[in-house]
């Protein structure tokens, strides 16, 4: 098995971004929706990744916005990559021409085979936690044996996900990446350089 990628998502500050990086993450999350703890602003993005060392994926989190609120971000925002953790449909995500990732709340009632084969343009599939009227950042790890074994895409896992538990799930799922927020913070939006530390470590060490 491949080298597992990882992502700290919902950084606000640039301080975090560049622990991130230097840490040796792959990619940082910036959330695009205004609900939201860890939400920043397209002049606040840009700042962030302006810091940015290089090969350091920058991702831009949106929960169903409108085309329109997008496309104004992207206007000052240089995002690498988008993610979309609403009910956004594939011809939506597909409309703004840049790689995108679809994120999927995980339950048992879910045809995850299904939903995924409906998103078949995605870079990949990012699988998190079902709480009722909470689109992410939740904090609670679901049910990892709910995931097939192949479903084609490049999953990335992310919900609840921590420096003591993220091994088992990679063990377990063997996903293409991983993806934290809450596991690293010692408050919302701010994320404590030593479990960012301690989180990439483990990621590292899974076998």
């Amino acid at each position: 098995m491949s080298a597992v990628r990882s992502k700290i998502c919902g950084i606000t500050r640039v301080e975090d971004a560049l622990v991130a990086a230097e840490q040796g993450a792959d990619a940082i999350g910036l959330v695009f929706y205004a609900k939201s703890p860890r939400a920043v602003d397209a002049s606040r993005a840009r700042e962030i990744l302006r810091a940015l060392p290089p090969f350091v994926t920058s991702v831009g989190l949106f929960v169903d916005a409108t085309t329109a609120q997008v496309k104004e971000v992207l206007r000052v925002v240089p995002l690498d990559l988008l993610q979309f953790h609403g009910d956004e449909t594939a011809e939506y995500c597909e409309s703004f021409g840049r790689p995108y990732i679809k994120a999927l709340r995980v339950r048992p009632d879910l045809p995850l085979r299904q939903q995924c084969a409906s998103f078949a343009s995605a870079s990949g599939i990012l699988l998190d936690s079902y709480v009722p009227g909470v689109p992410g950042g939740t904090g609670e790890a679901f049910d990892w044996s709910l995931v097939p074994a192949d479903l084609g895409k490049p999953v990335i896992l992310a919900g609840g996900l921590d420096a003591q538990n993220v091994a088992a799930a990679i063990a377990q799922v063997r996903p293409y990446a991983v993806d934290v927020s809450g596991g690293v913070e010692r408050d919302k939006g701010l994320k404590d350089p030593l479990k960012v530390a301690a989180f990439l470590q483990a990621v590292r060490a899974a076998v």
